[in-house]
């Protein structure tokens, strides 16, 4: 029986998971390396196109429980002037709707869905990748493992069929395979993202990204109100240039906590709709600051029974609601491939055939702005602000920009609507 080691629990690899089991593969070992995941203070948008595929894996009824579905964005100028309003999920016609969620929310529907699946020693947590061996001629990789218990540590050597490096961003299956690769390409960015909770009439019904050329905020709800208090729970993210913040935060030290001090006086003032950016960080429990990093796209991401999925394939900046979007299809592909072809080497390559030449496209379109640029364009012609956008901007170019890039992505309304690709999936049960 095929066995598959999954390094890494965060999305990409719980999807993957699941995948593999509704592709009839049973013997899936999730290693990561925590024992149990901490909040980490932050919320994230899946797009139709993720939707589907979770809905194909069973998940919608009970992801759609702990969520928001999004039924609008809009783009506003820093002085307040409305750049573009969008319809989202159902309200612009897709199938399946565009889900806001916590991060921990959708981590948690996944691992439960994994454990009640595969049994609840599939998901091992306290192990870490730390070596790895891909070898050639179709033979299996040697995967160097640390476990902890406690305070003891301990190590062990596997060798699976075939390996799965969802690690993340700083992945160590990924440096294995490309060695002196060095540390994520840090843009000078800094972001800054916490959750708060307000009153449902002052957070909005919609997705607010606002912002110039040099700084910008993304505000939407991720929760319907509580029946018993009214409040929602709200998802922010704000991000400017390291130098105007006042100082570089060190590209090693990630998630880090810091006082609202540090750049509440940056968005005072900032209202849009109803939704004062001031207001929301103000009912922040915390917040936590990032660089604002990504990953050279690869020309490989698998080397014999060994590849990528997720941040470990293609991490890039936090542009259009696709990080966690794509890691959902990256495992969806992963196990169709896996299930279409009996040798996993040939399996591999297909599913690098069908997904890597669309996410380097995308990771070079986030390092673009993505739809996002919509805001510097109207900052760039019109920088104190602004009456019709239609003398800024014209219409037809707003829609031009947001098509592209969603046919970048494969998830425009006319390609989602057709159905999943990866599905129904031939069950392999081996």
């Amino acid at each position: 029986m095929t066995h598959f080691m999954i390094a890494g629990g965060g999305i990409a690899g719980l999807t993957a998971a699941l995948a593999l089991h509704t592709a009839g593969f049973r013997r899936v070992t999730v290693v990561e390396a925590v024992h149990e995941s901490r909040p980490v203070g932050a919320g994230l948008n899946l797009m139709p196109n993720a939707v589907r595929e979770l809905d194909a894996l069973g998940l919608l009824e009970r992801l759609e429980k702990r969520s928001f579905a999004t039924r609008e964005l809009r783009y506003y100028h820093r002085s307040g002037s409305l750049v573009s309003r969008e319809p989202r999920g159902t309200g612009a016609g897709y199938h399946w709707p565009q889900l806001s969620i916590q991060r921990d929310e959708l981590l948690g529907a996944l691992g439960d869905a994994v454990r009640e699946r595969l049994g609840t020693g599939a998901v091992v947590g306290g192990v870490r990748v730390t070596a790895v061996e891909a070898l050639g001629g179709g033979r299996r990789p040697r995967v160097q493992l640390e476990h902890r218990d406690g305070g003891r540590r301990g190590s062990a050597s596997l060798e699976p069929d075939v390996l799965i490096g969802a690690d993340g961003i700083r992945s160590t299956v990924r440096a294995a395979l490309n060695p002196g690769e060095g540390d994520p390409p840090w843009n000078g960015m800094l972001v800054w993202r916490g959750v708060s909770r307000l009153p449902a009439e002052r957070a909005g019904r919609f997705m607010v990204i606002a912002g110039d050329d040099r700084q910008k905020a993304v505000v939407y709800p991720m929760t319907e109100p509580d029946p018993d208090t009214g409040e929602v729970l709200v998802n922010w993210a704000l991000a400017m240039p390291a130098d105007t913040a006042g100082g570089a935060n060190p590209r090693g030290d990630w998630n880090r906590p810091v006082p609202l001090s540090r750049f509440l006086h940056h968005y005072r003032g900032w209202e849009f709709d109803g939704v004062g950016v001031e207001e929301v960080l103000n009912a922040a429990d915390a917040a936590f600051e990032y660089p604002m990093v990504d990953r050279e796209p690869l020309e490989r991401w698998s080397h014999g029974r060994t590849t990528l999925i997720g941040d470990a394939a293609h991490a890039m900046y936090p542009i259009g609601s696709n990080g966690a979007t794509q890691s959902v299809v990256d495992g969806r592909a992963l196990a169709h491939a896996l299930a279409q072809h009996p040798d996993p080497v040939d399996a591999l390559a297909a599913y690098e055939a069908d997904r890597r030449p669309a996410m380097t496209e995308l990771q070079r379109a986030n390092r673009r702005l993505g739809p996002e640029v919509v805001i510097n364009l109207a900052h760039e012609r019109a920088p104190g602000g602004f009456t019709d956008i239609d003398e800024v901007i014209p219409r037809a170019e707003r829609d031009e920009i947001a098509a592209r890039y969603a046919a970048t992505g494969a998830f425009d309304p006319t390609t989602v609507n057709l159905g999943s690709p990866y599905g129904p999936t031939v069950r392999a049960r081996r």
